[in-house]
């Protein structure tokens, strides 16, 4: 398990992971910026409205919630755009790591797609629930890479797995060996959890699930 950490972190540097990681960027901070602008300008015509010393203490407090709000949408927005990429990546680890095993087979364009919006909303939706957790510490920080860690690594590791089987044998396969995508859903949580460092999240998440598949489909076979 430690040597697919290590491997997949390995592998972040390399010319097709950063040639994902700047097209999701791209979309990322394209989207945000359209987000930025949009929601600036709302409320610079409703403050118009109101007095000047109002109009000063809304424009400040608008600027703090995009502020905080756009660094909290970095990660899971990243994590969608790099989703449409996620086969491209599968395929490279599965290529270069593993060039004597049978390709697996890429999602259709809009099955990836339905299947990415769907885990980034399940997410933001479950981490906003989490949020008033901030007010507990030593709890929080706990529960936070418990929880995602559960749900990051459930969902590349069926993402990787389908690749190779069916939706229903590739969650059976990560029942069976829910230990080790528990384990490596840790690390991702925990990478999720470092501001800008986090948009790599993706990359490695697919990357290290390659990994654990393999090392699940060779224990299987043992």
């Amino acid at each position: 398990m430690l040597n697919a950490v290590l491997t997949a972190l390995r592998d972040i540097p390399t010319p097709p992971f950063r040639t994902v990681l700047w097209k999701s960027v791209g979309l990322t901070l394209g989207l945000l910026a359209v987000v930025w602008i949009g929601t600036w300008a709302a409320a610079d015509h409703f403050a118009a409205a109101l007095p000047d010393g109002w109009r000063t203490a809304v424009e400040w407090l608008a600027g703090i919630l995009l502020f905080v709000g756009l660094g909290f949408l970095v990660a899971p927005v990243a994590a969608l755009f790099a989703g449409l990429y996620a086969d491209e990546v599968a395929e490279v680890v599965e290529r270069t790591r593993y060039p004597a095993d049978p390709p697996g087979t890429a999602q259709p364009l809009v099955a990836g797609l339905l299947t990415a919006l769907r885990f980034t909303a399940f997410v933001v939706l479950v981490n906003i629930l989490m949020l008033p957790l901030l007010f507990f510490p030593g709890v929080n920080v706990p529960i936070f890479l418990i929880v995602n860690a559960y749900l990051l690594g459930r969902e590349y590791f069926e993402q990787a797995a389908m690749r190779f089987r069916p939706p229903e044998a590739a969650r059976a396969l990560r029942a069976a060996h829910s230990g080790k995508v528990m384990l490596g859903g840790l690390t991702i949580a925990a990478l999720l959890a470092i501001p800008i460092v986090n948009i790599l999240t993706p990359l490695y998440a697919t990357a290290l699930m390659v990994h654990v598949v393999k090392l699940a489909e060779r224990k299987e076979r043992a």
